[in-house]
């Protein structure tokens, strides 16, 4: 075991989620740090001290970084975070210098699809989609068991299919953007609209944010429906709805065998779920005349990402290991013209 563990580093906005992983999916160890500024070099930094300090109690042998941003086709450049606002950043090569270990980057969806795939809820389904639910909408795709990433590297930013011609605007500078119907910024824009019109349940929400409403936030509503407020199960509703329309979209692109549903209004279960899975049925083409995949709530929570970026690190750590080093120069002894290796007597 102890060659087989790997940094994990899910790298967000406001904060670092890191761990050890072990070959079967678990974490050893865990740290969680503010994410310093949106300085590059500063959070490179930060990735450099976490790794110093689990190598003081752990083996490890490779470091995978999960972004949430586009990441190149080579796994080592951050082209684009909006929210740490890096451009063409060569983080696997930065961090790699500071800790002397091979890095690994990847998207923080495609770490979380992967992971999900080897250890959570799309265990022995070959051909799957992840769809993370939070602020926007996020996803991964994997194909016959392998990550697809695109020609880029920027497949699965299925939050900006534009699903209402001339909708509401989008912070990618489009309009009618998945995302905007089908993610926790519409239950955040719900909740604050209805304190600002002083609605009952909005009060309820205001009071709850101490008076501001800058303060409401999706997770409010979520609580007051796994409480049975008849409001906010019917907000939910309303986006599991958008949900399905979306998944039959990628349904007719992409046929997949699962839909895995992940990220924070996950948390909300059936009351999301169902919905997503009656207008997935009703929207699909080609419905009764073809099989329909499964669609399913994530199993590995927050975690999923760091969890992913490690086990994807130590599998292209071991794929590069060289080979056992008297083996390789028998090799090398055997392939010049005129020798052959020495035999033994």
């Amino acid at each position: 075991m102890a060659d087989k563990l790997a940094i994990g580093i899910d790298i967000g906005g406001t904060k670092i989620a890191a761990g050890v992983v072990d070959e079967d999916g678990r974490i050893l160890a865990r740290l969680k740090r503010e994410t310093p500024t949106t300085e590059p070099l500063a959070v490179i930094d930060a990735i450099a001290e976490i790794t110093e300090e689990f190598r003081r109690e752990h083996h490890i042998i490779a470091v995978g970084i999960g972004a949430a941003g586009f990441v190149d086709a080579t796994q080592s450049t951050v082209l684009f975070a909006p929210h740490l606002a890096w451009r063409n950043e060569p983080l696997r090569d930065s961090v790699a210098r500071r800790t002397g270990l091979p890095v690994m980057v990847d998207n923080d969806a495609n770490a979380s699809g992967w992971a999900e795939w080897r250890f959570g809820a799309a265990q022995g389904e070959a051909d799957l989609v992840l769809i993370t639910l939070g602020t926007g909408i996020g996803g991964a795709i994997v194909i016959d068991g392998q990550p697809y990433r695109g020609k880029f590297g920027i497949a699965g930013e299925f939050g900006h299919m534009q699903v209402v011609p001339d909708g509401r605007p989008c912070e990618c500078g489009n309009h009618g953007c998945w995302e905007q119907y089908a993610s926790g910024r519409v239950l955040t824009r719900r909740g604050r609209a209805a304190a600002a019109d002083g609605t009952d349940f909005g009060k309820a929400m205001l009071a709850d944010a101490g008076g501001d409403i800058e303060r409401i936030e999706g997770s409010f509503v979520s609580r007051y429906a796994d409480e049975g407020n008849a409001e906010a199960i019917e907000w939910i509703a309303d986006v599991g709805d958008w949900l399905g329309v979306g998944i039959a979209n990628l349904a007719a692109a992409l046929d997949p065998g699962m839909f895995v549903i992940g990220g924070g209004v996950s948390d909300a279960g059936d009351l999301l779920i169902d919905p997503a899975k009656a207008a997935y049925s009703r929207t699909l083409t080609g419905r009764g005349y073809r099989a329909e995949a499964r669609i399913a709530r994530a199993h590995l929570g927050p975690e999923a990402g760091l969890i992913g970026a490690a086990d994807m690190a130590r599998l292209t750590a071991r794929r590069r290991r060289p080979a056992n080093p008297s083996a390789r120069a028998r090799a090398r002894a055997a392939a010049k013209p005129g020798r052959s290796p020495r035999r033994r007597k």
